[in-house]
């Protein structure tokens, strides 16, 4: 009897169905009345069934799959300090995607997302603009960190750059030699 209580324990992972059934089978081991070890045996093959088909019924989650992770926003001029990006996804999951939230690494990014349902095999994009007003010219790198229903709930993706103190004019001529 000990063995079936084993097995209850091992197949339930749940500790509540587990003091359930080894309260159910203490009295019984120790009475040896057959036609109550024949109910505990119904009953834990009515609980395995059970579980099967608990876990028939898996739940369908949405997977976000982002073109670029990573977008290079290149050198630009510090007259021209805001710089925007699109970050295109897909839901290739095989339920609805909801972004619940959007999480960027400072003031100087904001991110726009759709606040729909995106269907499964759907498309969307989200826009990120960086404000680089009043910040020191050099390399930036921001990440942006998405917040969904999916299975894996966070996503990030990134930006990067470099503002130039130098005039717009005088960037694009270096730039074209």
């Amino acid at each position: 009897m000990l063995y079936v209580f084993f097995l209850v324990r091992v197949f339930f992972v749940n500790r509540y169905l587990s003091v359930v059934f080894f309260v159910y089978l203490c009295p019984l081991y120790f009475s040896n009345q057959k036609r109550h070890i024949m109910k505990i045996i119904k009953l834990l093959l009515l609980a395995v069934v059970a579980m099967f088909v608990c876990g028939a019924h898996a739940k369908k989650y949405p997977e976000i799959k982002f073109e670029k992770t990573t977008i290079d926003l290149g050198v630009f001029s510090q007259d021209d300090p805001i710089q925007k990006c699109v970050f295109k996804f897909t839901n290739t999951g095989k339920g609805k995607l909801v972004i619940n939230y959007v999480h960027t690494s400072c003031g100087c990014t904001v991110a726009e997302f759709p606040k729909d349902f995106i269907s499964p095999g759907a498309s969307g994009e989200i826009i990120v603009t960086y404000n680089g007003t009043g910040k020191m010219p050099g390399r930036f790198k921001k990440h942006v960190q998405i917040f969904t229903n999916c299975k894996n709930d966070l996503a990030r993706v990134f930006i990067q750059g470099e503002m130039s103190a130098l005039k717009k004019e005088v960037l694009r001529k270096k730039q074209e030699k």
